[in-house]
């Protein structure tokens, strides 16, 4: 039996823009990622007051919360990595990350990054949609495939083939979105199946939370265009982005739908340009290069995420887990930033090595630029 809230697409578009801040007018969304994980985004042993403690998170995520970011996103992760750093070891379980985080701000939305061999879509359907009660509406649900062979092996599952994990994400994603919109339902497929399937109370978000997928890869571009609602792309250059921002809105459009386009990128600013690269030069200089040459060698046979130019990347997974560098000072950080945005890509999660610090920086320093560079509006106070 289907809900009988069913919404027009206009009017999805419509609710969405008034009450879930992914989609409010900045043009450039901001996010923080990966506080639940130890060394965040950095595969070093370069000085930070980063902990990766409940403590710790609520302290960013409130900062996050009052310079008016719009994204909290975890990094779903159960292993470590290996290296000197045991990179990622200590990480918090993101839907319990994610009440936590939802219970200690106001606006800025909370997500989860679920792994779809380890999680049943119902269960996550029912976390998602309790969160998203708790939280009033800020609840987003971040997809995972299920790359890190160790990972997936370790909860007694098969590694699928790569194209074979998105044939079960769809499955998976649709078990999802039925709890939310319909009443006891059945489905039978190749990897799942519902009998009967009830979940009350419903989300508040209509017709569900939001849905994002980090799927680079061609299965990956297709999958988030045919079911998330914002794909996190990786690219090694701004006009690599501006292809896949066209490629990810032309498939979207064979589905009459939409798919937005957000990225990954990782801080390090400073009032000079000196002083921005002498720090990251320190993040690599004291660069856990084992655990980079581990997450690369997984990535490279798991994933189609970053295949063509995984070696080029390097640096970029010791400073910041292959995000885009915004190395040097406030007004270069922001031209960066609007090179993006006039490419189509519509919000950036960010890390840096030091993240309450340097977000405290970035707030007094980088947002009011944001502003005269058109890519945020003012904060109301």
């Amino acid at each position: 039996m289907k809900n009988e809230e069913t919404m027009h697409a206009d009017d999805i578009g419509q609710w969405r823009l008034n009450n879930v801040p992914a989609y409010n007018k900045n043009k450039m969304k901001l996010g923080v990622f990966a506080t639940n994980c130890s060394n965040g985004t950095t595969m070093t042993h370069a000085p930070t007051t980063f902990e990766p403690t409940y403590k710790h998170n609520v302290k960013i995520a409130k900062l996050a919360d009052t310079l008016g970011f719009e994204l909290l996103v975890p990094v779903g992760r159960w292993k470590h990595f290996g290296g000197s750093t045991q990179f990622n070891g200590d990480n918090m379980e993101v839907y319990t990350w994610a009440t936590a985080m939802a219970c200690n701000t106001s606006n800025i939305m909370v997500c989860a990054t679920s792994h779809t061999p380890t999680a049943h879509p119902l269960f996550a359907a029912k976390q998602g949609s309790s969160i998203d009660n708790i939280s009033g509406g800020r609840f987003a649900l971040n997809i995972v495939c299920g790359w890190f062979r160790p990972e997936i092996e370790m909860f007694g599952k098969e590694q699928l083939p790569h194209s074979e994990r998105y044939a079960m994400a769809h499955e998976w994603v649709t078990c999802v979105k039925k709890a939310w919109s319909e009443q006891d339902f059945s489905f039978q497929g190749k990897y799942f199946s519902i009998k009967e399937g009830f979940l009350s109370p419903k989300p508040i978000q209509k017709p569900g939370p939001i849905l994002l997928n980090a799927g680079n890869s061609e299965d990956g571009r297709e999958f988030s265009a045919r079911e998330m609602d914002f794909n996190f792309i990786t690219m090694a250059t701004p006009e690599e982005a501006g292809n896949l921002v066209k490629d990810i809105h032309k498939r979207a459009a064979i589905y009459k739908r939409q798919c937005g386009v957000m990225s990954q990128a990782f801080v390090c600013c400073r009032e000079t340009e000196s002083e921005a690269r002498a720090v990251y030069d320190t993040i690599l200089e004291q660069g856990d290069w084992d655990a980079a040459r581990n997450v690369m060698e997984l990535l490279g046979i798991e994933s189609g995420s970053f295949d063509a130019t995984i070696k080029q990347f390097a640096e970029r997974f010791v400073a910041g887990w292959g995000g885009y560098p915004l190395v040097g000072t406030p007004e270069q950080v922001v031209e960066k930033m609007k090179e993006l945005g006039d490419l189509g890509v519509e919000g950036l999660i960010l890390s840096w090595l030091d993240y309450h610090e340097e977000l405290e920086f970035f707030g007094d320093r980088v947002l009011p630029l944001m502003e005269q560079a058109g890519l945020r509006l003012p904060k109301i106070v």
